[in-house]
């Protein structure tokens, strides 16, 4: 890297700028090939709908953990007519140079792999967990705007992301406390009643249960702090955040260790119940994200539609600055559709946010005048057909 290209790296407020430089894709979405150089500063990515941009979004949320942005089952993002396969390949700047990412579907002797596979210089990583040893990705959708009116899976969903971008080994935890809650569905189902089997399980899932809920409870009590340190009049509500759910109710008046013991004891104590409904009826996976509109007092499923997307870009914005302060990098930051419904006023001042993040971020829309308070301080690129073309501001 350049020592030009290390200074740029270099942000405000002694932060790391984390950004990619380049990314390239291969039968990903409607991309049969695409390559990209980019510089640090927002990316800004103009067309009509159905071109292709949210798709260059979800590429890059593929480097992180999960699913993407779309939570797509892998056999979705291949392109049409196509053998299965796809990749993404990015690199990725940091002041102290460059590392080499790339992730995707390959095809074995059987046909396309089940898994996608994870480098990092080209050498195969253990999991997509070693992604977040090297940034950190956020992103805010079209697809979240009914986030608070929606099923509590969704809120939960949002949650554990939030603190998977604090906690890098969070996500192992809860697919691990899946993982034994389905085992223990399983003798269920399989009319299973030996007691040290159940009692096996029941502790592990103990175990993991505290440590999930605790997690959770860390990470709302930092962003309460982040949300609190935004300014009071700003131009995204302040949340009031809390999370609902029993065993997170239980670390609140006890020691990880009691409520471990109590959460083992209520499991087996309620083996017959949870038997006849072939599930656990209580525990982190049923728990609730609780957002309450600070100013107005008001759940924010109460609250007007512009009024929770408000509330939601505040909850991203605070994170994203929460995630930079936390681990000393940006995060890339992916925003898709969110100027198209802001004022003008409150456009600008989501745009200044960003600027002092100095966070390389991701935005798309169908047209670029909502972006020109962005004009030399941006990437432009307009995005037709899969073709991806550099664009005046």
């Amino acid at each position: 890297m350049s020592e030009a290209a290390a200074q740029k790296a270099e942000s405000a407020g002694g932060l790391r700028r984390v950004g990619l430089s380049g990314l390239k894709l291969a039968q990903f979405r409607n991309y049969a090939a695409l390559s990209l150089r980019l510089g640090p500063e927002p990316v800004v990515l103009t067309g009509p709908n159905g071109a292709g941009k949210t798709n260059l979004l979800e590429a890059v949320s593929f480097l992180s953990p999960g699913r993407g942005l779309r939570r797509a089952r892998l056999t979705e993002i291949a392109r049409h007519p196509g053998d299965g396969t796809w990749a993404v390949a990015a690199t990725l700047c940091d002041p102290d140079g460059e590392t080499e990412l790339g992730t995707g579907i390959a095809l074995s002797p059987e046909g396309p792999e089940r898994q996608r596979s994870v480098r990092v210089n080209r050498a195969p990583a253990p999991s997509s967990q070693a992604l977040l040893d090297l940034c950190r990705v956020v992103w805010l959708t079209p697809a979240m705007d009914g986030l608070f009116t929606g099923a509590a899976s969704d809120r939960r969903r949002f949650l554990d992301r939030l603190v998977l971008a604090l906690d890098p080994t969070h996500g192992e935890r809860v697919n691990a406390y899946e993982r034994a809650m389905r085992s223990r569905n399983r003798l269920f189902e399989e009319g299973r009643t030996d007691a040290r089997w159940f009692s096996a399980i029941e502790a592990q899932m103990a175990e993991l249960a505290v440590a999930v809920a605790a997690a959770r409870r860390e990470c709302i009590s930092l962003l309460e702090g982040a949300i609190a340190a935004q300014p009071v009049d700003g131009p995204f509500p302040a949340a009031v955040i809390s999370v609902d759910g029993t065993v997170e109710t239980m670390l609140a008046g006890a020691t990880a260790t009691e409520v471990e013991d109590r959460v083992q004891a209520d499991l087996a104590a309620g083996r017959h119940a949870d038997r006849a409904a072939g599930r656990a009826r209580s525990g982190p996976h049923l728990s609730d994200l609780v957002v309450v509109h600070g100013p107005k007092a008001a759940p924010a499923a109460e609250c007007s539609t512009g009024e929770q997307k408000a509330l939601l870009i505040g909850i991203v914005l605070a994170h994203a600055r929460l995630t930079a302060q936390l681990t000393g990098d940006t995060p890339i930051i992916l925003l898709d559709e969110v100027a198209a419904h802001l004022d003008a006023a409150r456009r600008a001042a989501l745009f200044g946010i960003l600027l002092d993040l100095g966070a390389q971020v991701w935005m798309t829309g169908t047209e670029p005048a909502p972006f020109s308070a962005l004009g030399g301080q941006a990437q432009f690129f307009r995005v037709e057909d899969a073709m991806v073309t550099p664009a005046d501001a």
